[in-house]
């Protein structure tokens, strides 16, 4: 295929990615440029100038393509096709060219483990029966038991909560695999057609000029051939962190390097070697810091974060990424107003109490913190808005968390809310004419952008200032300055400082000449009070 003339291949010694601020676009409930209830790629081309002014140096967005949405947009039926309902390929080069000339690159989604049902490839799995050269593009076997009426194995779902099995049975008697959803079914890495076709892939969006790729559930692609019975602790592990992962990856990089594109991978491994092997020079640039995302509101906790994340990053010299929150997290507003402050998946339930004061002002020390903190920053979409998680009426929930977990997991919707734009438009000023895909709760409208655009007190505008002044913070160590239990005080840069008070207590502030930016006002005395971070220059 033809290189299309208007892409671009970035110079291989750019390093943008190592301290960028990358914001996170969930197109669905971003803005409805077409009014139909559902957000567009239409939708962000008219909201680029809001993300230029939010000064942000990237866009990461999950998957756009033609897909039947039985997992939100996870389930590809074609990696090469924009979904109708989001616009298409056209409308996405010019998205990624009209970015580019605001200074905003582009970073796709790829979801390398599975594809949809609806993929051509499985349909003709499907069609073609067993045994057939079809079905080895996937995880094809005949059951176990006298008749083949048990599944293959006991591998566990991957989705946290779920008793439903990873193994669907066909009329023909074969059964296949899918860690996910049935619909989600699990491809075959060890076949050479399944690597050159995602290396194609890569390809694609990189001549159409998207600087970079998220690499969904990044450990999971490699499966132990024999297909193994789970033994909770045997390593290896049959389906996660595979070595054989990391041949995958060198050839991914290869592509990248012939266009200086960069990866970020989503990798859940809770040890430090073996996550930072997949960071070594010849593999991916970036993965995401799950630890810190997950952490509580507790200064001694999120210090050992802070310090193991660089820690496990230093040997590969690998920029380590922050995050607060994303498409499958509850949000921070939320998770910092309540009495466990951390994130577990198998936490979740339904009626939580949370307190949004506390919680907000906990939000906006944490955005100082972490764009404070060296490395890159994800930020993701309504972050900067202070978006608490919604409660979403059980008959309009669409995550199959929630199904899978038989009703007792609230799923991931309350964190996909269509945003408040414009407060005194219908919905908020999402676009729709019509009630969208997810219903905004009542008071939606106070969180508007319109309206924080216009409040200097407002966690937009805390976020525009923070990511306007992050420069001043430079790109060297992170050094721990002395300070009381329950304050975290470390210097960046030349003469730049960050202070968190997370004490029940107001902390006097170290030697100044300057209050760069705090969260929130100091006292009388000109003490930091609880829950406040602040920016000073020495």
């Amino acid at each position: 295929m033809g290189q299309p003339s208007h892409a671009q291949k970035q110079p291989q010694h750019q390093d943008w990615w190592r301290s960028a601020v990358i914001y996170q676009v969930y197109v669905r409930s971003f803005a409805d440029g077409d009014a139909d209830g559902t957000g567009d790629l239409a939708g962000v081309r008219a909201k680029l100038p809001y993300l230029a002014q939010l000064g942000v140096d990237a866009l990461w967005f999950n998957p756009w393509y033609l897909s039947p949405l039985k997992d939100g947009g996870y389930d590809v039926a074609d990696y090469r096709a924009i979904d109708p309902a989001f616009g298409t390929l056209a409308e996405a080069e010019k998205l990624i060219s009209e970015a580019r000339e605001l200074g905003i690159r582009t970073i796709v989604d790829i979801v390398p483990n599975h594809v949809s049902d609806q993929h051509p490839w499985f349909r003709a799995a499907l069609a073609a029966g067993p045994g057939s050269p079809e079905r080895e593009l996937f995880h094809f076997r005949p059951g176990r038991g006298e008749h083949g009426e048990l599944p293959p194995n006991d591998w566990p779902s991957q989705f946290v909560g779920s008793t439903e099995p990873v193994w669907t049975r066909l009329p023909d008697g074969d059964w296949y695999l899918h860690l996910f959803t049935p619909e989600q079914p699990d491809l075959n890495w060890a076949h050479p057609a399944v690597r050159q076709e995602h290396e194609d892939i890569l390809r694609f969006w990189f001549e159409r000029g998207v600087a970079g790729v998220r690499i969904d559930s990044a450990a999971l692609l490699a499966k132990d051939p024999e297909l193994p019975d789970w033994v909770e602790g045997r390593d290896p592990n049959p389906f996660v962190d595979r070595d054989e992962l990391h041949d995958i990856y060198r050839a991914w990089r290869a592509v990248a390097d012939e266009f200086g594109g960069v990866f970020v991978g989503e990798v859940w491994l809770p040890d430090a070697e073996r996550f930072a092997r997949y960071l070594r020079p010849d593999e991916l640039h970036t993965a995401f810091n799950f630890s810190f995302l997950s952490c509580p509101w507790d200064a001694e906790r999120l210090r050992t974060s802070i310090d193991t994340t660089l820690a496990e990053h230093a040997p590969v010299g690998a920029p380590a990424t922050w995050v607060l929150c994303n498409h499958d997290v509850t949000r921070t507003v939320t998770r910092y107003g309540r009495a466990d402050t951390g994130f577990d998946f198998a936490a979740k339930a339904f009626g939580t109490p949370t307190d949004l004061v506390l919680g907000t002002r906990r939000a906006r020390a944490a955005a100082l913190l972490s764009l404070a903190l060296p490395g890159a920053v994800y930020v993701y979409q309504g972050e900067e808005l202070g978006l608490p998680e919604a409660d979403i009426p059980r008959d309009r929930i669409e995550d199959p968390m929630y199904f899978r977990s038989g009703g007792t997991d609230p799923g991931r919707d309350g964190c996909r809310v269509p945003l408040p734009w414009n407060a005194d438009a219908p919905y908020a000023g999402f676009g729709s004419q019509q009630e969208p895909w997810l219903p905004q709760p009542a008071g939606w409208a106070s969180y508007a952008a319109d309206l924080q655009a216009a409040d200097p007190a407002s966690m937009l505008s805390l976020y525009r200032e923070a990511i306007r002044l992050r420069p001043l913070l430079g790109d060297g160590p992170l050094g721990w300055l002395p300070a009381p239990d329950g304050v975290l005080a470390f210097t960046r840069g030349a003469g730049v400082l960050c202070v968190v008070n997370l004490a029940d207590a107001p902390a006097g502030l170290p030697a100044h000449t300057e209050l760069l930016l705090a969260s929130g006002p100091l006292d009388a005395d000109g003490r930091l009070p609880r829950d406040t971070a602040a920016w000073l220059r020495t």
